[in-house]
């Protein structure tokens, strides 16, 4: 659900670049042969008699007795040489490396395509991680075409508008989440306690409570530097849960996450940038009466060093003690209920 693009295609239909390996190679000279015939090759002397291929006189090259074979017609000119085939070029090196998607798209109508889909592309609000101002979304058709090379052939043609649509809702719903993390840890575990141990309800109120007043530092705010799609490749987290579900159907029965996405942020430290990974796990709900498809995102800092193992503890780990002790009743004046 991450079909950002790292770069910014004009609005026009363009042909795809990289999709198409380059110009063979020109084939040799044809003026390979001499002008003028050969001399007359001199009478060939007699050849020694072969030895017996049971002989110990063999005709390995290694063998003190090899002798390299004669030409018959020295003087002939030699072969031209084949010219050199064309490089292929490899599926890896025509995906861009800050997404893992095919560089460019195209914006062209595609085959037997029957319904007309919008070009436009929408700006979203995930500030890019080369300070390029904020990442672009794909047009209805570039996201038909990419799921058509995908192999979705299938694909209502009807139905990718709504497609884009949810696309970008859950792309920045998960951005948020990610600033909630950032804005939390970025300046440190002792910060980041201090928010976490009033539970997971003051913090998101804290968190509303600054996005509303303005009280942010726009130079620590973190930046996406790349993404990628993994969706065939369960996180640890969703294998548990799939476990604890064939152990306990009735509490853990839940599907499988159908997508699942490793976001790549900038964090802005105290001492310096730092690069931390994000793990996304998509999940279908039961629809809305009225139909509506119901998603949820399980969201967390992936688990590449100890800072992120205590990060993750302390968002736990606040919140089940603040709820375990009775936080709101022990200090009424810290609830944002009071």
């Amino acid at each position: 659900m991450g079909w950002f693009w790292a770069d910014t295609q004009s609005k026009a239909p363009v042909a795809p670049h990289p999709t198409t390996p380059g110009a063979a190679i020109p084939p040799g000279c044809p003026m390979h042969e001499s002008g003028s015939a050969p001399a007359a090759a001199p009478a060939a002397a007699p050849q020694a008699a072969e030895p017996p291929s049971n002989c110990p006189m063999s005709k390995a090259k290694d063998s003190p007795f090899y002798a390299a074979p004669k030409s018959s017609d020295s003087q002939a000119p030699p072969a031209p040489a084949a010219p050199a085939p064309a490089p292929q070029q490899s599926t890896l090196s025509k995906l861009n490396p800050l997404n893992y998607m095919f560089s460019s798209i195209s914006q062209e109508r595609a085959p037997q395509q029957t319904v007309d889909l919008s070009i436009d592309r929408e700006t979203s609000s995930i500030p890019r991680g080369d300070s390029q101002g904020n990442w672009e979304y794909p047009s209805a058709q570039q996201m038909y075409n990419a799921m058509l090379r995908k192999g979705y052939t299938d694909t209502p043609q009807d139905a990718v508008e709504s497609m884009v649509a949810v696309h970008n809702f859950l792309n920045e719903g998960a951005w948020n989440e990610i600033i909630g993390w950032e804005r939390t840890f970025a300046k440190g575990l002792g910060a980041g306690w201090e928010r976490c141990r009033r539970g997971e309800e003051n913090l998101n109120y804290q968190l509303m409570r600054d996005e509303m007043t303005g009280n942010i530092d726009q130079a620590t705010e973190p930046r996406l530097i790349r993404f990628q799609g993994r969706p065939k490749e369960l996180t640890p987290k969703a294998r548990i849960f799939q476990a604890l579900g064939w152990v306990y159907p009735t509490k853990f029965d839940s599907p499988p996450p159908f997508d699942r996405h490793d976001w790549f942020v900038q964090r802005q430290t105290p001492s310096g940038p730092k690069e931390v990974r994000y793990v996304i796990d998509y999940y279908s709900g039961d629809p809305e009466p009225n139909g509506e498809p119901v998603f949820f995102l399980d969201i967390r800092p992936a688990l590449d060093s100890p800072t992120a193992a205590v990060e993750r503890l302390m968002r736990w780990g606040g919140d089940v003690w603040w709820r375990a002790s009775g936080g709101a009743v022990r200090e009424p004046g810290q609830s944002h209920g009071h």
